[in-house]
């Protein structure tokens, strides 16, 4: 095989030109316009009306099993030659190529390529197709072969072991490799077109099937490999669960329904593959109940067909799948143990006839045994016989008569229309009681249906009131206190702190008392001096516990120690003020006392003071501290103290002294009082001028401080108005302002949109005429033309062409194939002005 190559004749002398064998040039007569081929081995002379277009070449060598891609290939006569046109020049099929083979007699030899001939690209080996594989060949326009016409479009396998014999009608698509289908698997198809597949049947358009024979496959031309699937293993302990996605008969033979769900299991088969239109739901493994185990089945199959609403009962032992919409109402469940002291409430949730039950009846089963619910039967709860100690007790409410009551000191087994019911208590008790537990460390959240138990302390009573017979009882401790399921405890909200505050103290339990509670009591003496009292007052009950009429007097008064401190401070305050500060410093006890105690007939202090509401004595009280309120009432209260130190220490010598200076008093008397009054008359007339001085200074600084406010008042005044009515101005001219700039500035935008809505509608209109010019235009011309005149001009060859266009009206045009040089330099004179242009068609 050889290439062509292309030697330049110039360097020849004289012309002459020696071709080696298997060698051609080709050879332009300028006189007829013919180009001839000259072979070697010769020496050719050049004529001067002669011109070498190409060569000497080589000629091409087509090996065996290789082939040539010539295009614009010769004409060929009946007997192998090229054909000639009436002006000598070879006939060439422009646009066409040409496969050449060594097998072809004309081209078992070398051969040179006639004039317009062109070898594409090289020379190459024809293509061996492996078993296996095919080649997907598409068909380019219409040929017939064998017998067989083939037409445009249409494709079809080459398949192996062979070698392909290129065509230019044949397009070569792709190599298709065949598909080895392995044990366990199958190989999923699509129809790209209505055919038959490989075993006959006929396929739809996007109709997908399996292959499932073990071995290479390959897929037709008319075929595409969507996936391949494997096989899902089956064994004895599970299986699938499978949907169908359209009616269809499967691998099994037998025919599903659109939607039909089934399962596959190792009695079917080993492995399954999932068929096109089967979807794979889930994997369903296999259900086992022991001989100690149950479990209802809803909406179980029966002979293939689901049992929609009903249930199934199944007992261990025991092995089974679900099948699609099979589900288990409570998963897989133990047989009950019922114990000696245990029991199970039962409730119909339907006619259940073994026993004669009614829809809703309750009943129960007691221990020992086993029970297996029937599907009818629902368990409500499992109850154990409840355990009571003397002092412990339940609440058990009849579901039926809605009654409650408290089952105290004895083991109890709810009936099946009991129920156990759960007391509320108010959160204040609730936190009380908390408290109380919490003070022994054995507290822990209350079980409400437990009866509720108090401990009353030694020395305390607990009042209980019954809601529901509206009565009251009270308890002395020690004592258990339990409740019935109407009553609730009394709580007492007390007063505390010092001084007292009241609902300080929150409790359920009344102390008896012997005790003492303190308070701070303000009083104020006669002097008017401001003193505060520290008191402690010792108290208790006096009652006898039998006497039922002053046990309920207990709880008459809600809250009795700020009730009593309230009732003794007012004492206190009544007797402090009736007597002067000296005095109630020297006997603030007795007075105390006597104010709180009261005296008898012979005016001695009682020892008692009782409430007679709720029998509280007050049997002591003791004034712990005594403390001035005010700064002036401690300072008296110091030289009190300092006083009467003196007196007692000096008594003595002033009552000498005294003795002594009265008689020299007694005369001076007479002196001092003339010149008192002397002076009080004196001080008199004085006080009368200051009183004068004081009341014209006052007149003075009166009238000059009201006209000096008056007239700051009104300069202010001025002010501010003026800084109101300038912020005022300022902001209505920064609002004009504001509004005219936005004014402005919209005005301005919606004239800029307007303008540019306008510019951008010409512009849309413009281009809308110009296309619809042009394509007028061009619609006109290729009326004016002629589909006919086209096609005429897309067939005809260069000379048909230029006599097209010519009649068309073009005065001057140019025609040549593109292989001869055209001197293009001086072509474009005379172009200019009124002549048409030329039209250059290569």
């Amino acid at each position: 095989m050889s290439r062509p190559t292309t030697t330049s004749s110039a360097s020849d002398v004289n012309g002459v030109i020696r071709i080696k064998p298997y060698s051609y040039i080709h050879v332009l007569d300028n006189n007829s316009g013919v180009t001839r081929v000259v072979v070697g081995p010769k020496t050719f002379t050049k004529q001067e009306h002669e011109k070498i277009i190409t060569g000497p070449d080589d000629m091409i060598v087509i090996p065996p099993r290789h082939y040539a891609l010539i295009s614009n290939p010769c004409v060929r006569a009946p007997n192998g030659d090229a054909a000639l046109d009436e002006f000598g020049n070879i006939k060439l099929r422009h646009g066409d190529e040409e496969i050449r083979l060594p097998t072809q007699k004309i081209f078992s030899e070398p051969f040179p390529l006639l004039p317009g001939e062109k070898l594409v690209g090289k020379v190459n080996p024809l293509q061996v197709v492996p078993p296996d594989t095919a080649l997907r060949l598409r068909c380019l326009r219409d040929f017939e072969e064998g017998g067989i016409g083939f037409q445009a479009g249409d494709e079809w396998l080459f398949q192996g072991p062979n070698t392909y014999i290129p065509k230019v009608e044949v397009l070569v698509v792709e190599l298709v490799k065949a598909t080895v289908i392995k044990p366990h698997s199958a190989l999923k198809l699509r129809a790209r077109r209505a055919c038959k597949d490989k075993y006959g049947n006929n396929r739809r358009v996007g109709e997908e099937w399996l292959v499932r024979d073990v071995g290479a496959y390959l897929p037709g031309v008319d075929e595409e490999i969507v996936e391949t699937v494997k096989a899902i293993i089956l064994t004895d302990k599970s299986a699938l669960h499978l949907r169908a996605l359209r009616t269809f008969t499967d691998v099994y033979n037998k025919e599903r329904k659109a939607g039909e769900e089934w399962l596959i299991t190792s009695a079917n088969s080993d492995t399954h593959i999932p068929d096109v239109y089967e979807q794979v739901v889930t994997e369903v493994f296999k259900k086992t109940l022991t001989n100690r185990q149950y479990c209802v089945v809803l909406d179980y199959h029966l002979d293939g067909k689901p049992q929609l609403g009903k249930k199934e009962l199944r007992k261990g032992p025991l092995t089974f799948f679900l099948n699609p919409g099979e589900s288990l109402e409570s998963g897989i469940q133990d047989v009950h143990v019922l114990g000696e002291e245990e029991a199970l409430l039962l409730r119909a949730k339907e006619a259940y006839s073994e026993e004669g039950r009614k829809p809703g009846d309750r009943w129960m089963i007691y221990g020992p045994r086993d029970y297996v619910p029937p599907v009818e039967v629902e368990i409500v709860e499992k109850r154990k016989n409840i355990p009571l100690d003397e002092n412990e007790g339940i609440y058990v409410r009849d579901i039926k008569s809605g009654r409650v009551r408290a089952e105290v000191g004895h083991s109890y087994m709810l009936l099946p229309n009991e129920e156990l019911w759960q007391k509320e208590l108010p959160t204040v008790v609730e936190e009380l009681l908390a408290a109380e537990s919490k003070g022994d460390g054995s507290y822990q959240p209350r079980d409400k249906t437990r009866v509720i138990c108090y401990r009353a302390p030694h020395n305390y009573a607990v009042q209980i009131y019954d809601y529901k017979e509206k009565a009251s009882r009270v308890i002395f401790g020690p004592n258990l206190v339990m409740l019935g399921p109407d009553e609730h405890f009394s709580v007492l909200s007390l007063s505390g702190d010092k001084p007292k505050r009241p609902h300080v103290i929150k409790a359920l339990s009344l102390y008896l008392g012997p005790d003492f509670m303190t308070d701070i009591v303000t009083v104020e003496t006669s002097d008017h001096a401001r003193l505060s009292l520290k008191l402690s007052y010792n108290w208790q009950f006096e009652i006898k516990q039998e006497d039922g009429t002053q046990a309920a007097g207990l709880f008459q008064v809600p809250d009795f120690v700020g009730d009593a401190c309230k009732a003794i401070a007012s004492r206190v305050r009544g007797a402090v003020a009736a007597v002067p500060f000296d005095q109630f410093h020297r006997h603030s006890a007795k007075i105390i006392r006597t104010a709180v105690f009261g005296v008898d007939g012979v005016n001695k202090v009682n020892k008692l003071f009782q409430f007679p509401s709720n029998n509280l004595t007050i049997t002591n009280i003791d004034i712990q501290s005594v403390e001035p309120v005010d700064s002036r009432t401690r300072d008296s209260l110091q030289k009190s103290v300092q006083l009467a130190i003196e007196i007692t220490t000096k008594s003595q010598e002033a009552s000498a002294r005294h003795e002594a200076e009265r008689l020299d008093q007694e005369a001076r008397g007479k002196i001092e009082r003339q010149k008192i009054v002397d002076e009080a008359e004196a001080e008199k007339a004085r006080k009368e001028l200051l009183q004068l001085q004081a009341q014209s200074a006052a007149v003075e600084s009166t009238g000059q401080a009201a006209a000096e406010a008056k007239a700051r008042a009104e300069a202010q005044t001025i002010e501010g108005e003026s800084a109101i009515k300038q912020a005022q101005l300022k902001a209505e001219a920064t609002r004009i302002e504001s509004e005219a700039d936005v004014t402005q500035l919209k005005s301005k935008q919606e004239t800029e949109v307007n303008y540019q809505a306008a510019v951008d509608n010409l512009e849309l209109l413009r281009a809308k005429e110009l296309a619809r010019i042009e394509s007028s235009k061009f619609k006109s011309l290729v009326d004016s033309i002629g589909a006919n005149t086209i096609a005429a001009i897309a067939r005809s060859g260069p000379e048909m062409q230029a006599k097209l266009l010519q009649g068309l009206g073009l005065k001057s045009f140019l025609i040549t194939d593109g292989h001869s040089p055209i001197n293009l330099f001086n072509t474009a004179q005379g172009l200019i002005g009124a002549a048409p242009p030329q039209l250059d068609i290569n």
